[in-house]
This record gives structure tokens, C-alpha cells and sequence, in this order.
């Protein structure tokens, strides 16, 4: 079995995505919850944590082909992560409904009160940046320099 090292981009990738998902998390911990296309910007990392894990198993999957479904996954997280800081910059309209965190209870009574005093996360408003760029700019960042890598990698795989 070979040695697993941050050489193999499949792996990196897969780290990459689980990184950007930690701090996404950690966010929302500290009080910034997702809007909608926060949460549409997760699942693209989902699926590449996924491809990672089953191509760092399995290495008879041909590595051509990982990186290739990789990329195109960076590639739909950095759409959604333009189109949503575009959303905030006004530069177009976004979703007609926002979002909200709701805890969920077996208790029917505390279930309804979760849900009405639930925050409402408009896709629209930057709930943080660090000098002007956003979360959703900096995952559109992110997103595509990944993109170009498992791209550029695909020239030194077999």
C-alpha cells in the first residue's frame, strides 16, 4: 500500500474541502448562521470530501478521473460562492426566501418556539469580512484556486 502524503492532490483536496467546511462550522458557532447559499456552498465540499475519501481508499480508481470530477465540484462551489457574493455586493438579485437555524425537539411546543424566534439569514447581507471581501468572496476564492489545481495537477497523474 503506498504511503499517504499531501502529494496525492486527491488527498489535499479532500483536506482542503474539510478545512474550508471546519471554518464555516466554526463560524456558525460563534454566531454567524448560514444563510441559504451558505449552506448551498457546503454540500459541493461535501461531495469533494466524499471523492477524496473514496479515492485515498481506494487507489485503483483512476486518479485521471478524480480530479477531474474534483475540479468540476470546486468549480459548482465557486459559482454558487460568486453568485452569492454577487447577491451581497447588489450586483444582481438573489433567492426570494432567506433562512433560518431552528433547533430540533421531540417537544412540539419547544419546536414551535424554536421556530418563531428562529434568526432570519438574509443571502443578502455580509455578516462578515476581512478587508471588504466576504465569506462567500473568499470560499469563490478558495473554490477556484482549487479548481486550477486539481486541473493543473492532472498533468503529472497517470
Amino acid at each position: 500500500m503506498k504511503n499517504f502524503t499531501l502529494n496525492d492532490p486527491v488527498l489535499f483536496a479532500g483536506l482542503i474541502a474539510a478545512l474550508v467546511l471546519g471554518a464555516a462550522f466554526t463560524f456558525q458557532l460563534f454566531g454567524y448562521p448560514p444563510c441559504e447559499l451558505c449552506w448551498w456552498q457546503r454540500y459541493p465540499y461535501m461531495a469533494i470530501m466524499g471523492v477524496s475519501i473514496v479515492g485515498t481508499a481506494v487507489r485503483a480508481l483512476p486518479r485521471r478521473v478524480l480530479l477531474v470530477v474534483l475540479a468540476l465540484l470546486f468549480l459548482t462551489d465557486a459559482g454558487i460562492a460568486g453568485f452569492h457574493a454577487g447577491v451581497e455586493q447588489r450586483w444582481w438579485e438573489g433567492l426570494s426566501t432567506c433562512s433560518g437555524y431552528v433547533d430540533i425537539t421531540d417537544n412540539i411546543d419547544d419546536a414551535l418556539k424554536s421556530i418563531m424566534n428562529a434568526p432570519l439569514v438574509r443571502c443578502d447581507d455580509v455578516a462578515w469580512s476581512l478587508f471588504g471581501i466576504s465569506m462567500a468572496g473568499y470560499n469563490l476564492f478558495i473554490a477556484a484556486f482549487m479548481a486550477f489545481f486539481c486541473i493543473f495537477r492532472l498533468k503529472a497523474v497517470k
